[in-house]
């Protein structure tokens, strides 16, 4: 009887659990949405902390962490979204950013490369990797990927290709 009690026990406990990490990565999601994202990454932490391989709650934490200025916590948690699905566009191109946003224009042109791999019309790898290869001094080629970002319809591309003198 004690072993059947302690089963029904661990089983209402693991939902509860799981209900009580639900309503913090909700809680989450409304200060992200809201633009509180010191809080927002506060409560991801905590999702992570109990679901180690809740891959949202990562790339939540890695928006948070960017806007936040802190390249290397979003780094960190954009690289530990591609170890787990090393196809995820959107996890590369965020990397890429924030190592663009560290001047880390080599490292970036990798991930933005392999974003145009998987998604080869991803306008905003094709604006991202631009400003890289602007940081590298490659104007000619970043002029390129901004015309491309452009014939697949970028709209910011246009302002982009005027303001950096692109022929």
């Amino acid at each position: 009887m004690k072993h059947i009690t302690l089963v029904v026990l661990l089983i209402v406990s693991g939902s509860s659990i799981a209900q009580n990490v639900e309503a913090i990565f909700n809680d989450a999601e409304n200060l992200f949405a809201n633009g509180n994202y010191e809080e927002a990454a506060k409560l991801y932490s905590q999702v992570i902390d109990v679901e180690p391989d809740n891959m949202n709650a990562y790339l939540r934490r890695g928006f948070c962490s960017s806007v936040l200025k802190d390249y290397d916590g979003a780094i960190s948690d954009y690289s530990k979204v591609i170890e787990k699905h090393s196809d995820h566009p959107f996890a590369y191109l965020s990397r890429g950013s924030a190592y663009n946003k560290k001047e880390d224009f080599k490292t970036a042109l990798i991930d933005f490369d392999k974003v145009l791999n998987i998604d080869p019309n991803n306008q905003e790898a094709y604006n991202n990797r631009g400003w890289a290869k602007n940081g590298l001094g490659l104007y000619k080629e970043a002029c390129l990927d901004w015309k491309t970002s452009k014939k697949l319809g970028n709209e910011e591309a246009k302002i982009i290709l005027k303001n950096n003198n692109c022929k």
